[in-house]
């Protein structure tokens, strides 16, 4: 099982994959994007109601030993949707609820909190999670539904205040990056810039993990390659910044018209460094598919037996 080192820095990998010859049979250590919620399902009618059991009980058809599980209270803010009374008390409720779930199972689950870090509530969230021992390890936050733009200097700012907290409080980060779909919001080069100058440097000692490769869900938009090639060449030039970011894979493969990116896809895996790769299937339902099914469209990227088997066996900081 690998754990990615702290600090670890790595250039480009410009050399062509070997042919595998090698069949993986082992199973991902890790699943690091997981959501279940049968509350958020009357915001969502697509999601299919998942707790803890039931997750687990896939888990264990995938041969899968752990997950994180995403709270998905930022819904409750999702300005993409009808509003919502009592909107903050929902959002609490709604993470109180995953961390009742996670606690069922404490040797395979581990929670993190969410919020809409555009909120006036963001903040005093964050601070509340922190005292839960089943919430304290992360924060996760989802740009495109709660409408985040990183090149708007007041979404920015509300950003940084967040990322501080969570800072402060030592619970790792997971970003959903990409922008609104729904409004067709920009997203680019410009916006993976605008996070790295001025929203990333208020975390600097948590990792902070951008969710589905940047994407959201699969990498199909232009948007997406001009984001991770800022992210890779910040790498490359081994900008401090990036020490501690990682990337996870869920829905890269298995969504969308994936296969016509694979090859793309593959290689930025490389660019990046496997090390900094980790594996995710996103929550189950709703069209998406189980995680047994998403680690078997995972492992038809054309990667090399020992890079599945790395990214497969790689391990956040936060769940050691």
């Amino acid at each position: 099982m690998n754990v990615w080192p702290l600090g670890l820095l790595t250039g480009i990998l410009i050399a062509a994959p070997q042919q595998q010859t090698e069949t993986v049979s082992r199973t991902a250590a890790v699943d690091h994007h997981q959501l279940f919620s049968p509350a958020i399902a009357k915001l969502s009618p697509t999601l299919a109601p998942v707790d803890a059991a039931a997750l687990v009980a896939l888990l264990d058809a995938a041969g899968i030993e752990r997950a994180v599980v995403l709270s998905l209270a930022y819904q409750y803010g999702n300005p993409n949707k009808p509003a919502v009374e009592d909107e903050y008390p929902q959002v609490r409720a709604e993470n109180d609820w995953t961390s009742q779930q996670v606690a069922k199972y404490p040797s395979r689950l581990r929670g993190f909190c969410s919020i809409n870090p555009l909120r006036s509530y963001a903040v005093d969230e964050v601070n509340r999670c922190a005292k839960d021992p089943q919430l304290r390890t992360g924060l996760k936050m989802h740009f495109g539904n709660s409408d985040v733009d990183t090149t708007n200097t007041t979404h920015a700012e509300a950003l940084r205040a967040v990322f501080r907290a969570a800072n402060t409080h030592r619970m790792a980060i997971v970003v959903h990056m990409r922008t609104t779909i729904s409004k067709q919001r920009p997203y680019g080069a410009a916006h993976a810039r605008a996070f790295l100058d001025s929203v990333l440097p208020e975390a600097p000692d948590v990792t902070v993990q951008i969710a589905h490769l940047a994407g959201a869900g699969s990498y199909d938009a232009t948007g997406v390659d001009e984001v991770v090639q800022v992210f890779v060449d910040a790498i490359a030039k081994r900008d401090p910044r990036v020490a501690r970011v990682l990337f996870d894979v869920s829905g890269v493969a298995g969504l969308g018209p994936w296969k016509e990116h694979a090859l793309l896809i593959a290689k930025r895996i490389r660019e990046l460094g496997v090390e900094r790769i980790l594996y995710g299937s996103d929550g189950a339902g709703g069209g998406n598919p189980s995680p047994r099914e998403a680690l078997a469209s995972f492992r038809e990227l054309p990667l090399t037996a020992t890079e599945f088997r790395s990214i497969e066996g790689n391990v956040a900081p936060y769940m050691r």
